[in-house]
């Protein structure tokens, strides 16, 4: 992490800026999660505006890397960071407040980029922030007072209405945003009969808390989740911190000396339900429909008005031919039709809204915990199927889209189990993995991770796996199982690059061996061949293999010959992976 306080805002402001505000959401979410009510109380305004810096801050780090590999020591430019910044967040946005944060930060980011300067001043700031709130109000079709909207517009205006340096502003609009929060149950009927503050525009204050610590090295109230004044309109900066004890009183719009009570049960003052079971005026749509677009400015003009024909919650962010489309709806497959009619859609996520949301009338009892899952990470639709028959909750990742480890949580708790034993199946993912596992042991939940580092290590764990046994018994068969597994890949060179095995060129196949090149060559069954006949010559009993889609057809019947007659008691499985990166899986245990 950058040192604070930066004194200009520039690439390096920008990456601190990021950390800070991943870092800040990561201690709020939970809370964040707890008051979203608008515009559907499905209780995760917190986790995908997570995951949207996330994403924003994976590409700001990637962009340094890459300047520090091709360059040394001199980094990317404010342009750079900035465009990076927005680019991450546009591609990772989730949900409705997270989309229209990404909107934000593109804003911002058009204004930073243009200016074609090293480093912006507070009137550089000033500019960001009153593009970025307008940008984002005209991406939204029925833009709605007391959200997040409203509180990015009053930060504008109190920024726009300060002098002096980069501090001197971002204080200003942390202080504006602060209490247009405090005003949004007055403007909102939802978040009044709740009794909290818009979880969207919460999110934002934490956002531009940790823009304040960055140009002023001070932590915001916000950042610290301690005491707020929102309820009396105070106007206290960051620094004046009160006992944490007290943080409840940042979330919840007290109406009596009751409220925090009920609050507490799961009610809002009155008696009705502050999980939005009976705060909705009427039903609404079933499914949130996001993916990202790849269109024409013009055909998403045509988009705009065909999808805001069929639901509510319209969002569309982005440009250049770019786009992440929001909405919810009744019918999801009309929604991609559109999409689809317009341009390309891909990453397409649907959800449905489901029992105990806002546009639900009843309560459901909530189902019992069980008390042991696996959790895994799998690189192609294909072996997802596998691991779900096998009873794993899984994660796909798809070639050259690691998942976040907010995204692995999110699994964790899906998988609503007292004890969950997390297969990450990627060596690149051991601290994504790790840091997940840490969150959820927060939320009470026991997690074991297993450091798989390929999925046929996985494929290895989850055979020996009995839910029966003790947890620690069952962690260490399975990790026992794993690693006796050697995994081998075979995949395509992208590049010339330097390896182990000498210097491939671009289409050459690369046969992997535990994560490292030990054979070039030009035919990829000839190469699998090579590299199976080096595995089995230190033994074993079972050989994996998973195919991708682009693996010949005649290469599963190769290999399983070559296992026949060359060694005996060897088994051989086939699996088809789907598009998994590799072209071929291998596992020999």
């Amino acid at each position: 992490m950058a040192q604070v306080p930066q004194t200009f805002f520039d690439a390096l402001a920008v990456r601190t800026w990021c950390g800070l505000a991943l870092e800040t959401l990561g201690r709020s979410r939970e809370e964040i999660d707890a008051i979203n009510v608008y515009p559907v109380a499905d209780g995760d305004t917190g986790t995908n505006l997570y995951l949207t810096v996330e994403s924003a801050v994976a590409a700001v780090e990637a962009v340094f890397a890459g300047h520090a590999a091709r360059s040394g020591p001199e980094g990317p430019t404010l342009a750079d960071a900035a465009r990076a910044m927005a680019h991450g967040a546009l591609i990772g946005a989730r949900g409705n407040s997270g989309t229209i944060l990404a909107q934000l930060l593109r804003g911002m980011s058009q204004v930073l980029a243009d200016a074609g300067t090293p480093h912006a001043d507070g009137q550089g700031l000033r500019l960001a922030l009153r593009h970025a709130a307008d940008s984002a109000r005209q991406a939204v079709a029925h833009p709605v007072e007391g959200t997040v909207l409203t509180v990015a517009s009053a930060a504008a205006d109190a920024a726009c209405g300060a002098e002096g340096d980069c501090g001197a502003v971002a204080r200003s609009a942390y202080e504006g945003a602060r209490a247009a929060l405090a005003a949004t149950p007055g403007q909102l009927p939802v978040l009044d009969r709740a009794g909290v503050v818009d979880a969207g525009g919460r999110g934002l204050v934490a956002v531009l808390g940790a823009l304040v610590e960055t140009f002023t090295g001070e932590r915001s109230r916000d950042a610290a989740v301690t005491a707020g004044a929102l309820r009396a309109g105070a106007g206290e900066g960051p620094g004046d911190a009160g006992p944490a004890e007290d943080a409840q009183d940042w979330y919840a719009y007290p109406r009596g000396p009751h409220a925090r009570v009920e609050a507490a049960e799961g009610l809002a003052p009155g008696g009705e339900r502050a999980d939005g079971a009976a705060l909705a005026d009427q039903d609404g749509p079933a499914f949130e429909v996001i993916y990202l677009l790849e269109a024409e400015d013009a055909a998403v003009a045509r988009l705009r008005e065909r999808l805001d024909a069929l639901g509510d919650s319209l969002v569309v962010v982005g440009g250049d031919g770019l786009w992440n489309v929001h909405v919810h709806v009744d019918d999801a497959g009309a929604a991609v039709e559109a999409g689809i009619e317009a341009g390309r859609p891909y990453r397409i996520r649907i959800t449905h809204f489901g029992a105990g949301d806002v546009h639900t009338t009843g309560a459901e009892r909530p189902r019992e915990r069980a008390q042991r899952a696996v959790v895994a990470v799998v690189p192609g639709e294909g072996l997802a199927g596998l691991y779900t028959e096998a009873g794993a909750t899984t994660v796909l990742a798809r070639p050259g889209e690691p998942p976040a480890s907010g995204e692995l949580v999110q699994a964790v708790r899906r998988a609503h189990a007292r004890e969950v034993v997390l297969l990450p199946n990627d060596a690149e993912l051991r601290h994504t993995a790790a840091a997940a596992a840490e969150q959820a042991r927060t939320e009470g939940i026991r997690v074991a991770l297993i450091p798989t580092r390929s999925a046929v290590q996985g494929i290895a764990a989850l055979a020996v796996h009995e839910p029966e046994r003790r947890f620690d018994e069952d962690v260490v068969s399975m990790t026992s199982a794993a690693g006796a597994t050697r995994y081998a890949e075979v995949t395509i060179a992208e590049r010339q690059a330097w390896t182990m095995a000498g210097i491939c060129q671009a289409g050459d196949v690369l046969g992997l061996i535990d994560g490292d090149v030990a054979v070039i060559g030009s035919d990829v069954t000839a190469t699998a061949e090579t590299v199976l006949d080096r595995m089995l010559a230190a033994g074993g009993e079972m050989v994996t293999l998973v195919l991708g889609d682009e693996a010949p057809d005649t290469i599963a019947e190769h290999l399983e010959g070559r296992v026949r007659e060359g060694y005996l008691a060897v088994d051989t499985v086939v699996y088809r992976g789907g598009r998994q990166g590799a072209v071929l899986l291998i596992g020999v245990e």
